[in-house]
């Protein structure tokens, strides 16, 4: 799922998903319930529109909320309310619901579902971002732009609600969500390559955790901390040791309050540094 809206922290309030369950969109004058109701119906084998069926019947002013629900095999429902303010309204395909109120015109929950559709072939957040994008191109919100979110489950049921999510990014204010939005997807997809860098790396998998870590510091160059961590993880596990140092020569040029991380590091034995590896890697 992902949303922009000229909203204070949109990210709080309209997107709900569970893994392995399905996801809840809560718009126009929202009633949080519909998040955490609508997922508690699906994880119990209610399908999505009969979730959404049941708790427009249980509110008391259905007329003025937007509503979207999509259940882990993409059974799909949507309402919009006939006092939603306008332009609002709602189009949805297979496996997806395209909606939102307040818009310059019907022009842009179409072209939303014209873009998503035109995505097939991207990685999901990937395609939720350019199915955002098209809001924008087409009108947006008549009011503007302030925040902006996406949240990405997997397809497999795990015990606790808060596991199984892929990507859960929000910008809470912002002259430029969507910017800002698809910058944090750039750092998501950077760290989390790091992240199977390190993986590979412990499994004594070297050339593929060195192709991971490449791809992730290619992803984001300018962060310097996640340079720095490959680079200690290389030195640590005795994989590369001329690569890890020769980052970390790098990283203390450009910024020498690493050096001082390094003597913490070398302190408390976490990650552990032998003696001889410490004094090559201190300048």
């Amino acid at each position: 799922m992902a949303v922009q809206s000229h909203y204070f922290s949109v990210g709080s309030a309209v997107p709900w998903a569970r893994a392995g369950v399905g996801a809840v969109a809560t718009q126009a004058m929202l009633d949080k319930r519909y998040g955490p109701l609508g997922l508690e119906l699906m994880s119990s084998g209610v399908s999505g529109p009969e979730a959404l069926s049941a708790l427009l019947k249980a509110d008391s002013k259905p007329q003025i909320r937007q509503v979207a629900m999509v259940d882990s095999v993409g059974r799909v429902a949507a309402h919009t309310g006939e006092k939603c303010i306008p332009s609002a309204g709602h189009v949805f395909g297979t496996g997806f619901s395209c909606q939102g109120n307040i818009m310059s015109s019907p022009r842009v929950w179409l072209s939303m579902a014209k873009a998503f559709e035109a995505g097939e072939g991207l990685p999901l957040p990937e395609r939720l971002m350019a199915t955002l994008e098209a809001a924008e191109n087409a009108g947006g919100d008549i009011r503007g732009r302030q925040s902006a979110a996406m949240l990405v489950v997997g397809p497999d049921l795990k015990p606790n609600s808060w596991e199984g999510r892929i990507v859960d990014l929000r910008v809470e204010d912002s002259p430029a969500p969507l910017s800002e939005l698809k910058r944090l997807l750039r750092y998501q997809r950077g760290y989390t390559w790091v992240d199977r860098g390190d993986d590979l790396l412990s499994s004594e998998r070297v050339s593929e955790a060195l192709d991971a870590y490449k791809k992730g510091m290619d992803l984001v160059p300018e962060v310097l901390e996640l340079k720095y961590w490959v680079a200690l993880g290389l030195v640590s596990s005795g994989e590369d040791e001329k690569k890890g140092v020769e980052m970390l020569r790098e990283i203390y040029a450009k910024d020498r309050s690493w050096v001082k991380v390094t003597e913490g590091v070398i302190k408390t034995g976490s990650p552990p540094i032998k003696q001889a590896i410490a004094r090559k890697i201190l300048p």
